[in-house]
């Protein structure tokens, strides 16, 4: 009968410092915003189109929800407490280390060939079918690619280069255009965008998708093996462990 020798740990790095700091202060900063940016959002849940937007302007989007102001018209007869001072104050300082977190990522993808190796899809991968073939996997169940199970597929990498190269400078643009004091020196910020109501609403909507990636990537880690991608995404590397003859 063979014995079997004891259990050999194998380690292979898969995500390099900058990309994990990157990650888990994006994330930090992602939940601030999200806190905050909701507390903001109470004190006047009402979306406009164009550059003024007030309680005597038809609104584009209304939220069912009471607001943190009582000159604020919602239908209900309370409102909310009034958190607008440090939720604002928290907004602003985590949208900053948003930025420059996202600025050192960039430079990182860039200057070390990051993009181009993990996100970038191969010219043959660019087709209808790779689409399809990985749809068809996800729908029976297989949640990523490769024999290592870290490689990222055709919709991973498309989805990852939309948020970075997409969504994440379009929320800071709108962001920026809803400050007065940057429009003051750079009015095409908010012009372009048709005012900073339209910028207030993009900006809404922006964070709605946001959001709706961070549930669909947190699913995604957690059907592919999550103790096993959280391990790899904290110190580097994976871990697997083997039985010799």
């Amino acid at each position: 009968m063979p014995v079997l020798s004891p259990v050999e740990k194998v380690k292979k790095r898969r995500h390099s410092g900058i990309v994990r700091v990157t990650h888990w202060l994006t994330f930090i900063a992602f939940v601030a915003l999200l806190i905050s940016g909701g507390e903001i959002v109470i004190s006047h849940p009402r979306f406009y189109w164009g550059e003024e937007g007030n309680v005597n302007t038809k609104p584009l989007i209304v939220l069912p929800i009471p607001a943190s102001r009582d000159t604020v018209p919602t239908g209900y007869n309370y409102v909310m407490p009034d958190q607008n001072g440090w939720s604002r104050y928290l907004h602003f300082e985590a949208a900053w280390v948003a930025v420059l977190t996202g600025l050192l990522y960039f430079v990182y993808g860039i200057a070390s060939g990051h993009f181009r190796e993990k996100l970038f899809p191969k010219r043959r991968d660019w087709t209808w079918r790779a689409y399809r073939d990985r749809l068809a996997k996800y729908l029976h169940g297989s949640w990523s690619d490769g024999d290592d199970g870290f490689s990222y597929n055709i919709l991973q990498q498309t989805t990852y280069l939309f948020v970075i190269f997409v969504l994440f400078p379009l929320i800071i643009w709108t962001g920026l255009a809803m400050s007065p004091s940057f429009t003051s020196a750079f009015p095409a910020t908010a012009s372009l965008l048709g005012g900073r109501q339209s910028a207030r609403t993009i900006h809404f909507l922006v964070s709605w998708l946001l959001l709706l990636f961070l549930v669909v990537h947190v699913a995604m880690v957690s059907l592919s093996g999550f103790r096993r991608r959280m391990w790899a995404m904290i110190v580097g590397t994976s871990r697997k462990s083997e039985e010799v003859k």
